[in-house]
């Protein structure tokens, strides 16, 4: 069962992970690093009591951190071994959700680009095989976003029930891929007003891309930005203008708002002052009476502007 997310392949499998001819595999480990029982007694009697002293000599570590060793005589080049619990044998899902996401950081920072995980805390530690997979899976998602993932994972599961349970992470997998594909997308867009105590004109600026036309200032939100983040960005790079006293107006979801497909936008209103010095998606770009608007203006943007005047309206009544 494999797919394919960006740069990174991500596959499911039936195996033995000791015996894996991957870069790395992962131990789930106590923080000790006393290599007993379930994935780490395998990869010990397997690999050498050498992956052990070297892991040992690298303990104590915290809970949820991760340590890398050499694999001795495993196939593998690398053991990531990451703390699921301590010497009292406990564990639980935020935990194992820290220790996946400390193994993908460490296979960034010491530039790993194939890793394979057993379902971690699922063995000793008890917990549920198809949710520790599906932490997981959410957070070999999030690193794939982040561009901080290998190029390859395997997910791998010692029987044939476990990779059952456990594969049903790979459907939660497809349908975030199909979700980040399919939209709806989160946009921005900027009402920037000369002032809030009595609005004369506004900004807008002229599109370079289709759908054409004038608009106000804004754009897609970047994966990891707060909305407040983009719509700075976007007014920034599209007008030179820095936004003051701004705040949320609302959202505008209507799936025909946008004509090339469904976005979501976070409309802002504030005010700005300055010369408009168009960059970026625009063409153009000026201030505008609000009694002599444009003709043309693209999306739902004319009323946008009309209940952002409401909204001051309203504000210099209260």
């Amino acid at each position: 069962m494999k797919l394919h997310i960006k740069d990174t392949t991500i596959e499911f499998v039936r195996a033995d992970i000791t015996i894996m001819e991957v870069e790395a595999i992962v131990n789930a480990a106590n923080n000790m690093m006393f290599m007993g029982g379930g994935v780490a007694g395998a990869i010990k009697r397997k690999g050498g009591k050498e992956i052990e002293d070297e892991a040992r000599a690298l303990a104590p570590i915290e809970i949820g951190e991760a340590i890398i060793t050499s694999a001795g005589s495993l196939p593998s080049k690398y053991v990531v071994h990451t703390a699921t619990m301590g010497m009292d044998f406990k564990t639980d899902y935020d935990t194992i959700r820290r220790c996946t996401r400390a193994v993908l950081d460490l296979c960034k920072e010491k530039g790993i680009f194939e890793v394979a995980f057993p379902a971690l805390g699922a063995g000793v530690g008890g917990l549920d095989v198809a949710l520790v997979s599906k932490i997981m899976a959410q957070e070999v998602f999030k690193a794939i976003m982040e561009n901080r993932a290998p190029r390859k994972v395997y997910f791998v599961y010692y029987s044939e029930k476990d990779f059952k349970e456990g594969s049903l992470a790979y459907r939660y997998l497809e349908h975030l891929e199909f979700k980040s594909i399919e939209g709806p997308f989160l946009t921005v867009d900027a009402v920037v007003f000369d002032s809030l105590e009595s609005p004369n004109r506004v900004v807008l600026i002229e599109r370079k891309n289709p759908p054409f036309g004038w608009a106000l200032p804004g754009g897609f939100v970047d994966y990891g930005e707060s909305v407040e983040e983009a719509v700075r960005r976007e007014l920034k790079e599209e007008t030179g203008l820095d936004y003051k006293d701004y705040r949320q107006l609302k959202a505008y979801s209507d799936p025909e708002r946008d004509e090339r497909f469904h976005t979501v936008t976070i409309a802002f209103l504030g005010w700005a002052s300055g010369e408009v010095r168009p960059a970026s998606d625009a063409a153009k770009g000026q201030w505008f009476k609000l009694s002599d608007l444009p003709e043309k203006i693209a999306f739902d943007h004319r009323d946008i502007i009309n209940d952002a005047l409401f909204a001051v309206t309203k504000d210099r009544e209260v």
